[in-house]
């Protein structure tokens, strides 16, 4: 048993609602892995070596990742840490070591132990990393009711151990990377497998293993998502733009900016922020002079700089009207739930009934709403449901919309009767 495993055993789990502990033990801070600090992982002949441990190792393996979000451009990996029995931890460099498909095929059969674990496959995916199971320890202390489930609240409340955090938001694409990130790296993967043990026992303890279960063959099943369209409607302060003019100005600009922070390999918004874009939608510059005259645009922005950009507004000034941007996206799925008391009463009194019935559910269970049944599929159910709303009919849609089996079983007898509310 580990240090760690017997503080798991010593510590009480705690969820929300619960009272403390009196006296409740001082966390142990986390200073250094149990092995030191591991070398960095950079040649395909150290990745062979890795391979080969790992695939004699046992049990689960954790495995967390690190990008420079806000710093370069995309969400690529810059650092992979993996830790499993038998084998230790190790810090891999994609950048030296691209392709991690060898290693993904050779720990493929185990069970791969992640914290948010939607945050980090898609950058472990296109290395070639996959699993085919995983146990999310974010989304198991939702389930199990922890008010606070981030990895270092999570490890301190159920582990009585305090992770040093100050290392999150850095620039993970720095070469060579400083010895303190790396044992921030390493100290992260450290923990887990106890942290992913302590909580299945919780998770029995609360009869909600199963349902974690689904949760996370429901993850790892997922494949990758579309490309979101239309990407530069999410510009921050959208909603000031009204007219179809402006609104071409912010695709224009957002366009470029996209374009030349890819090139550069740079986050789109050290090139340009989304402020400035909007300013510029909202004023539509005739010339780069009157540009430069807009908040984040004159302030050590070169001639050049200004002229791309104020050939963005250009071309959008000279859209023809057939090509405008529309003020808004088609609507997949029903309206905003404000206008449903308007456009259909009966609807909005199934709504209300459904989002009482599922917060006091969810609140019995000691659960999120969102983890006992998305909200999108409670109002897509409300707005169009079953002709004959019966158990099996409303199990039916909601399996259509991609609730698993136990979110079923717990919601769809209270939906019914949420469907057959009387307006009046």
């Amino acid at each position: 048993m580990t240090d760690a495993q017997k503080t798991a055993a010593d510590t009480t789990l705690r969820a929300a609602g619960d009272s403390p502990p009196d006296p409740r033990p001082a966390p142990v801070p986390l200073l250094e892995p149990r092995e030191g600090i591991p070398p960095v992982t950079a040649t395909d002949d150290a990745l062979a070596e890795v391979v080969a441990a790992f695939a004699a190792g046992t049990g689960p393996v954790a495995v967390d990742a690190e990008r420079a979000s806000g710093y370069r451009y995309g969400q690529r990996a810059y650092l992979v840490q993996l830790r499993r029995e038998g084998a230790g931890s190790v810090l891999i460099d994609p950048v030296g070591c691209p392709d991690l498909s060898a290693l993904g095929e050779a720990i493929g059969d185990a069970e791969w132990v992640l914290h948010a674990a939607t945050q980090d496959l898609p950058c472990l995916r296109d290395i070639g990393m996959v699993p085919t199971r995983l146990f999310d320890t974010e989304l198991a202390g939702r389930l199990a009711g922890f008010a606070r489930v981030g990895l270092g609240a999570m490890v301190e409340n159920v582990l009585g151990f305090a992770l040093e955090k100050g290392h999150s938001a850095v620039d993970w694409s720095t070469r060579p990377l400083p010895e303190p990130w790396l044992r921030y790296a390493a100290l992260d993967v450290e923990l887990l497998v106890d942290l992913r043990d302590a909580l299945e026992e919780e998770l029995t303890q609360q009869g909600k293993l199963e349902w974690a279960r689904q949760e996370f063959a429901a993850i790892a099943a997922a494949p990758p998502p579309p490309p979101r369209k239309d990407p530069w409607r999410r510009t921050s302060g959208m909603h000031k733009v009204r007219r179809r003019r402006q609104m071409a100005v912010v695709r224009e600009l957002w366009t470029a900016r996209d374009q030349v922070a890819q090139r550069r390999d740079v986050s789109p918004g050290k090139v340009l922020g989304d402020a400035a874009i909007v300013e510029a939608a909202l004023s539509l510059p005739p010339n780069s002079h009157a540009l430069a005259g807009l908040p984040g645009f004159g302030h050590r922005m070169g001639r050049r700089q200004l002229e791309q950009w104020q050939a963005a507004v250009d071309r959008a000034r000279a859209l023809p009207e057939s090509e405008l941007p529309q003020p808004g996206q088609p609507l997949n799925g029903p309206p905003p739930p404000r206008a449903w008391a308007d456009k259909d009463p009966a609807a909005a009194a199934r709504l209300s009934a459904a989002r009482a019935a599922v917060t006091a559910l969810a609140e019995s269970l000691n659960l999120p709403q969102e983890n006992l049944i998305t909200p999108d599929t409670v109002r897509r159910l409300c707005w169009e449901p079953p002709a004959e709303p019966t158990q099996e009919s409303v199990a039916e849609v909601l399996s259509g919309h991609g609730a698993r089996a136990w979110q079923i079983e717990q919601v769809a007898p209270l939906l019914t009767e949420a469907l057959l509310t009387d307006p009046n």
